[in-house]
């Protein structure tokens, strides 16, 4: 299923995308984010992001013709993973210091995860650029730091829970609201990873 117009008109009869800054467009971007957070992706419109943003509903047409290709771009304008350039010289370390990353916007990231809901199981388009922009480039960069370990002989290449730590970082962080009604912010990561993810690598 590709995306579909969620409110408003598909085109603007004889638009082209308007010269706005790049500044000002990631301030489009942000506060459509910002928007899905706060109030769910059902209830965005061009509308209310005009308004937030003080602009005109036109100017946002121009620019994503439909709230679908609107909120794709946003979640692509912010690709980049927020665990590179960890390296502290040992795995235990470097896991430890990526629970500190991820504890850190693990609040943002899940309340959009949890906003986007129904519609990411409706629309290949945007259920594929939060993979990409959520899930990809912290995967990557995670298993980075874990091929580092296995260099430098910390933990043997074939140990099979090797697979399982990226599920077992980013799982406790989607599923902790929901089993303790809070989210996973850095300390009870950095905890997770010391009592489950360090022993189950053999390491302390």
């Amino acid at each position: 299923m590709t995306s579909q117009a969620a409110d408003g008109p598909e085109t603007v009869a004889g638009s082209r995308r308007s010269k706005i800054t790049p500044e000002r467009e990631q301030e489009f971007l942000d506060a459509v984010l910002e928007q899905v957070r706060e109030c769910g992706y059902e209830a965005v419109t061009m509308e209310g992001v005009a308004a937030s943003t003080r602009c005109s509903k036109s100017t946002l047409y121009r620019q994503w013709k439909t709230k679908p290709q609107f909120v794709v771009a946003a979640l692509r304008s912010r690709r980049r993973s927020r665990l590179v350039g960890i390296d502290t010289g040992s795995l235990a370390g470097d896991l430890r210091e990526a629970a500190r990353a991820v504890g850190r916007w693990s609040t943002t990231d899940t309340k959009l995860l949890q906003a986007l809901g129904h519609a990411l199981t409706q629309d290949e388009d945007l259920a594929r650029a939060l993979r990409e922009t959520l899930v990809d480039p912290e995967i990557a960069a995670l298993r980075e730091i874990l091929r580092r370990g296995v260099e430098r002989g910390e933990v043997a290449a074939d140990h099979p829970a090797l697979e399982y730590v990226p599920a077992q970082m980013f799982g406790v962080v989607r599923a902790r609201p929901v089993v303790d009604g809070e989210y996973a912010d850095p300390d009870y990561l950095v905890c997770f990873v010391e009592a489950a993810v360090l022993p189950s690598l053999g390491l302390t």
